[in-house]
C-alpha cells in the first residue's frame, strides 16, 4: 500500500512539474482580425512554429535594389503579431548584394536555419543562388553558415530561388526549389548546410508539373506528400497557387488543381505561399501574399491567411479569400479613411462624432452580405454600414453608394449617396446609446435588405440598382460609434 501511494505521489508531482502545453488557438475561418495581417509590404511568406510561437519569414516587397535584409514577425495566436526587423541582411553574408527573397525557415540540432535566394543571378557566370544563415533564436540576427551559395547555378533549367526545406517523419531533409518554370528537389545532409545524394548518386532530381512556375511549397499528412506551387506572372493578377499529391518526397507530382486565386471581390495576385498545422488537429492555414484591388505598382504585396480544408479523399478544397475584422489585433491595417477620426482599440474600431466620417476596404463586392456589430457612443446620429461604394473623398455624402445604419433617434435608416442623399426606408427602432446592436444587410442585385438583431426578419426591404458593385465599410453621422465584427460574404 505504501509502494501504491508513493507512485501515485510520484505521479502526482510529476504532473505538476510538467511544462504547460500552450493551448491551440480557436479555429478560424480567415484571418479574423483581418488581411493584410501585418502591416507594410511583404510577399513570399514562409510560416514555422517553434516554442509554441508562430514565426513568419516574408520578402520584403521593394524595388529590386532595396531588398537587402529580412524581417520576421511572430504571434502566439495568429491574431497579434510582433514585427522583428531585419534578421538577416546582407551586411552578414558576404556574397548577396541584393534580391533577398522567400526566406524558409526551419529548425534542427537546436539551431535555426533560414535559407534565402539572393541576387536573382540569370546565368551561371554570376554570383548568387540559395543560401543558409544560421542563429541561436528564432529573431537571429541569422549568419552566413558557409561563406558562398549552397546552390549556385542552373540545374535542369531551375533558376536557384524560391527554396522549402521539408524534413521527413524518418528525419531526412530535403529542399525543394526553382524559378523560370523549372523545379528541382535534392537531400540535405542532416547538418542542414551541405547537399547530399539520392540512392542513384544524384544530387538534384527534376520534380517540374504541369504549370510550375515557381514558389514549391512541401506538406506532408496522412502518409502523403503535397507539392504545392505558383502559376502565373507574380506581377498579374493570374499569380495562383495549385498542388500535387504523391506517395514520395520526389513525386511523381501529377497537377491536380488550382487551390487559390484572384477573387474580383477581394484581391489579385494571390500566391507564393506557405502552410501551418495547428499541433494536435487537423486545421491548417495557408499563408499567401496579394494585391489590394485598384493597386498597378508590382510590389503593392500583402501577406493574408484564409483557412485551408481538405476533402474526405486527401485533395485540397479551393481556399476562399474571406473579408473579416473583429479588430482583436487592435489595428486597422487595410482600411482606409474618409474624413473623421479613427483608431483601433479594446478590440473595436471606434469613430470619433463626425458629420459623415468613413472607413472603407478595398473590396468590389456585388451581391453579398455584410455583417457588423454596431454601437452608438454619443450624439443624435447614426451609425451603420456602407456598400457598393465608389468615388469616396472626405465629405458628408461623398461617395456613390449606400448606407444602413442606426439611430438613438429611434429609427434604422436606409439610403443612397451621390454627393447627396436620398432616404431609401426607414423603421422605428429603440436604440440605447452605449448598446451594441447587430446590424446586416443583404444586397442581392437590387434587392436590399436590412436586418436589425433580428435576422430572420428584415426591418427595411427596398429595390434599387443605382449601385451594382464596390466598397464596404462603416460611417458615422452626428454621432460616434464602435465597430467591430465586420464580415462581407458573397452570395
Amino acid at each position: 500500500m505504501g509502494a501504491t501511494m508513493n507512485s501515485i505521489a510520484a505521479a502526482l508531482v510529476a504532473l505538476l512539474m510538467a511544462p504547460a502545453v500552450a493551448a491551440a488557438p480557436p479555429t478560424y475561418t480567415t484571418a479574423e482580425a483581418g488581411n493584410p495581417f501585418v502591416d507594410g509590404r511583404y510577399a513570399d511568406p514562409d510560416i514555422a512554429l517553434y516554442n509554441d510561437r508562430y514565426w513568419v519569414f516574408p520578402t520584403s516587397s521593394r524595388p529590386y535594389a532595396e531588398q537587402t535584409y529580412l524581417d520576421a514577425f511572430s504571434s502566439t495566436d495568429l491574431v497579434t503579431w510582433t514585427r522583428h526587423p531585419t534578421v538577416l541582411s546582407t551586411a552578414n553574408v558576404s556574397w548577396a548584394k541584393y534580391a533577398v527573397w522567400a526566406p524558409a525557415p526551419i529548425q534542427r540540432n537546436g539551431r535555426y536555419y533560414l535559407y534565402f535566394a539572393a541576387n536573382d543571378i540569370q546565368s551561371n557566370t554570376e554570383l548568387g543562388g540559395i543560401g543558409v544563415a544560421v542563429a541561436d533564436r528564432p529573431e537571429g540576427p541569422y549568419m552566413d553558415a558557409i561563406g558562398r551559395p549552397l546552390i549556385d547555378r542552373f540545374v535542369n533549367g531551375a533558376q536557384p530561388i524560391d527554396q522549402d526545406v521539408f524534413i521527413d517523419d524518418d528525419g531526412q531533409a530535403y529542399i525543394y526549389y526553382g524559378g523560370h518554370g523549372h523545379a528541382n528537389v535534392a537531400r540535405l545532409n542532416s547538418d542542414m548546410t551541405s547537399l547530399g545524394t539520392f540512392p542513384d548518386g544524384s544530387v538534384f532530381k527534376e520534380i517540374t508539373p504541369a504549370g510550375y512556375v515557381e514558389g514549391p511549397q512541401m506538406l506532408k499528412r496522412n502518409g502523403k506528400y503535397y507539392l504545392m506551387w505558383s502559376e502565373g506572372g507574380w506581377t498579374g493578377p493570374d499569380y495562383s497557387v495549385a498542388y500535387a499529391i504523391a506517395d514520395s518526397p520526389t513525386g511523381p507530382f501529377q497537377r491536380l488543381d488550382k487551390i487559390l486565386a484572384q477573387d474580383a471581390a477581394v484581391a489579385r495576385g494571390a500566391g507564393h505561399n506557405s502552410v501551418v498545422n495547428i499541433p494536435g488537429t487537423d486545421t491548417w492555414y495557408i499563408f499567401y501574399h496579394r494585391r489590394p484591388l485598384g493597386e498597378t505598382d508590382g510590389n503593392a504585396r500583402y501577406l493574408a491567411y484564409d483557412r485551408m480544408t481538405f476533402a474526405a479523399d486527401g485533395t485540397i478544397q479551393r481556399v476562399k479569400m474571406l473579408v473579416k475584422d473583429n479588430f482583436d489585433d487592435n489595428n486597422a491595417i487595410g482600411w482606409k479613411t474618409y474624413g473623421g477620426s479613427w483608431t483601433a482599440t479594446g478590440g473595436q474600431y471606434r469613430a470619433q462624432h463626425s458629420y459623415g466620417g468613413k472607413a472603407l476596404l478595398t473590396d468590389n463586392h456585388t451581391n453579398a452580405v455584410y455583417d457588423a456589430d454596431v454601437t452608438v457612443t454619443s450624439g443624435a446620429g447614426d451609425a451603420g454600414l456602407v456598400f457598393r461604394a465608389t468615388s469616396p473623398a472626405v465629405g458628408t455624402d461623398s461617395y456613390r453608394g449606400y448606407y444602413a445604419g442606426i439611430s438613438p433617434a429611434g429609427q434604422v435608416v436606409l439610403g443612397k449617396a451621390n454627393n447627396n442623399w436620398t432616404r431609401l426606408g426607414a423603421a422605428a427602432l429603440s436604440v440605447a446609446v452605449g448598446t451594441r446592436y447587430h446590424l446586416r444587410v443583404e444586397a442581392v442585385g437590387s434587392s436590399l435588405k436590412v436586418f436589425v438583431n433580428d435576422m430572420a426578419n428584415p426591418k427595411i426591404t427596398v429595390t434599387d440598382g443605382t449601385y451594382t458593385a464596390g466598397s464596404s465599410g462603416v460611417r458615422v453621422y452626428n454621432a460616434a460609434a464602435a465597430f467591430d465584427n465586420l464580415a462581407v460574404t458573397n452570395r
